[in-house]
C-alpha cells in the first residue's frame, strides 16, 4: 500500500498537471482528435488535423461529410475507414439526438459511434477535469511492469488503478501516459533515468 501511494506521489511530482499533447481548440475537434488517436500517434493525428477542421470545421458540417472525401483526409491514420464511418455517424447522432451539443456524460459519450469507455474518459479528462483512469496501451504496460495492476484488459485495469489511486486521476492518467510514450517504452525503456526505478519490479527492467 505504502509503495502504490509513493507511486502516486511521484508521477504527481514528476508530471505537473499534465495535459493531452493533442491539438485542439473546442470540445468538437477534441473528441474527433482522441477518436482518430486510437491505435495511432497524437504526432499523426496532429498532422492530420488541421486540414480536416478546415474542411469540417464543426459537428454539423462533419455529420454531412462525404464518406470519401472524409478518408482522403484521414488515410495516413490507422483503421482510416472505421474511423471515417464512425466520425459521420458520431457527428449525425449529436446532431439528431442532442441538438448538436456533444454530451458531457459517459453514458451519452459511449452511445456515441466510436466512442467506448476509453475515448469518452479521455474526452472528460480533457475537457472537465473529471476523475476518471482511461487505459490505452502506455497505461497497460506501466500500470503492469510496475505490479499496479495483473488484469488481462484494459476495463479491468482500470478498475484496479481507481481502486488503488481514488483521486487526481485525471493527471495521474496522463503522466502515465507520457511516462509510457518516453521513458517506460515498449522497446529499450529507459530505466537507469526513471524516477520509479527503485520501486520497479519488472522482468523487462533494464538495469
Amino acid at each position: 500500500m505504502k509503495r502504490n501511494l509513493k507511486i502516486k506521489e511521484l508521477f504527481l511530482k514528476n508530471f505537473e498537471k499534465p495535459t493531452t499533447e493533442l491539438k485542439f481548440k473546442n470540445l468538437y475537434e477534441l473528441i474527433v482528435c482522441v477518436m482518430l488517436s486510437a491505435q495511432c500517434t497524437d504526432k499523426r493525428v496532429n498532422l492530420i488535423t488541421p486540414e480536416l477542421f478546415k474542411a469540417y470545421p464543426d459537428i454539423k458540417s462533419l455529420s454531412k461529410a462525404n464518406l470519401s472525401s472524409l478518408k482522403s483526409y484521414i488515410q495516413t491514420c490507422s483503421f482510416f475507414n472505421n474511423k471515417a464511418q464512425n466520425l459521420i455517424k458520431m457527428a449525425k447522432a449529436v446532431c439528431e439526438n442532442f441538438n448538436g451539443e456533444i454530451p458531457l456524460n459517459e453514458k451519452d459519450l459511449k452511445s456515441l459511434a466510436g466512442v467506448g469507455q476509453k475515448t469518452a474518459h479521455v474526452v472528460l479528462i480533457e475537457w472537465c477535469g473529471a476523475n476518471f483512469m482511461a487505459v490505452d496501451t502506455h497505461v497497460f504496460r506501466v500500470s503492469h511492469r510496475l505490479n499496479l495492476s495483473k488484469a488481462k484488459t484494459p476495463e479491468a485495469t482500470e478498475e484496479d488503478l481507481t481502486h488503488i489511486f481514488k483521486d487526481n486521476l485525471n493527471f495521474l492518467h496522463q503522466a502515465m501516459v507520457l511516462f509510457g510514450r518516453y521513458t517506460c517504452k515498449a522497446k529499450k525503456p529507459l530505466c537507469k533515468e526513471c524516477f520509479l526505478n527503485h520501486l520497479c519490479t519488472s522482468a523487462d527492467k533494464e538495469i
